[in-house]
C-alpha cells in the first residue's frame, strides 16, 4: 500500500466548511478582509454578517487551501476574534468567493 499517495490525496480533497465568527467582527472591514484574502487561494463560497452580530464564512475548495485560507483569515483579523466554530458542510460548487448581504 503506498501511503504516500494516501496523504497527497488528503492534502487535494474538496472540502467545505462553515465558520462561524464571534468578537467585534462587523463593521471593521471583516467581510471585505475575507474577500480579499480569498483572491489569493483556490477557495470559492461566500462572507456575510448574521443578525446575531457575527459572521459567516463559507468556504469550499482543496483542503489544505481552506485550511490555509481560513488561518490566513484569522491572523489578518486577530484584534477583533473572541472565537471561531468550525464545521464541515456538504459542497455546494460554489462559484468564485462572494460577500452576501
Amino acid at each position: 500500500m503506498d501511503e504516500g499517495g494516501d496523504s497527497l490525496s488528503q492534502e487535494s480533497r474538496t472540502v467545505c466548511k462553515r465558520v462561524l465568527v464571534h468578537g467585534r467582527v462587523q463593521g471593521v472591514g471583516f467581510r471585505y478582509t475575507t474577500r480579499q484574502v480569498a483572491s489569493g487561494y483556490l477557495v470559492t463560497g461566500f462572507v456575510r454578517n448574521l443578525p446575531t452580530g457575527d459572521v459567516e464564512i463559507m468556504a469550499e475548495g482543496p483542503v489544505d487551501q481552506v485550511d490555509t485560507f481560513l488561518a490566513a483569515v484569522a491572523r489578518c483579523m486577530a484584534g477583533y476574534l473572541e472565537s471561531i466554530e468550525v464545521q464541515e458542510e456538504t459542497c455546494s460548487g460554489y462559484k468564485g468567493f462572494q460577500i452576501r448581504h
